[in-house]
């Protein structure tokens, strides 16, 4: 197997998975990473089902996999819901690969402005008295919050992989590549933004952006243009 091919990366699938099991098919690598935005309507393990068990499969979750009960549940409360990156730092095929799902949302933090909240019991707490112990809503829950992000600092890992982007992309935030900063991480890949490309944010790390349905190996070919 190619080097380069032990891990892919894989751009959000909305709902197609065939690029994704190709490449698999095709390339053969250790371990799958998939960023974001499913659009599941059955569960992840059911969407991959010609994979399992050729290949590792690990993810983080995207602005999309909170939108509806549904398309949750068929995330985090699927057979792979153990293999979730978001907030820690795991090895995958002899790489340490941290992960950060979700996005930024204004009610909760947007960068560079201030967080709105400390945590989320800050802000469950400053709920009316009737809903201080309902169930966080997923919009809420689908937010990148400051101090779970601040914490990832402390950690250390080869490769961050994001829903979101740095602010290597028009459209990312710096504080992204501040993170990867202080976590030595050499490379980010992330999707979100529908987009192939590479680029490099503060330390010479490089970023690689993967489109929708996209495929791109450890040093950020694109072996799947998404089309």
């Amino acid at each position: 197997m190619n080097p380069k091919n032990k891990i892919l990366f894989a751009g959000d699938p909305h709902g197609d998975f065939k690029p994704l099991i190709a490449a698999v098919h095709e390339y053969k690598p250790e371990a799958v990473v998939l960023l974001g935005d499913y659009d599941l309507e059955m569960p992840l393990e059911s969407c991959l089902q010609e994979i399992v068990g050729l290949t590792k499969i690990w993810w983080i979750a995207g602005n999309h996999d909170f939108e509806t009960p549904g398309k949750y549940k068929n995330l985090f409360h699927s057979a792979l819901a153990d293999n979730g990156l978001h907030l820690k730092v795991t090895e995958i095929a002899g790489l340490r690969i941290a992960g950060l799902g979700g996005i930024f949302l204004g009610r909760v933090w947007y960068p560079p402005q201030q967080p709105k909240w400390r945590d989320k019991q800050h802000y469950l707490y400053n709920q009316p008295i009737n809903l201080r112990h309902t169930a966080m809503s997923l919009k809420y829950k689908g937010a990148i919050w400051h101090d779970e992000f601040e914490a990832l600092k402390a950690l250390k890992a080869d490769i961050l992989v994001t829903h979101e982007a740095p602010g290597s992309h028009r459209h990312g935030f710096d504080v992204i590549g501040e993170l990867a900063a202080a976590m030595g991480v050499k490379n980010i890949f992330h999707g979100h933004l529908h987009e192939n490309y590479t680029g490099f944010v503060k330390n010479n790390i490089k970023v690689v952006g993967v489109a929708n349905r996209a495929i791109a190996d450890l040093v950020g070919n694109t072996l799947r243009n998404g089309n």
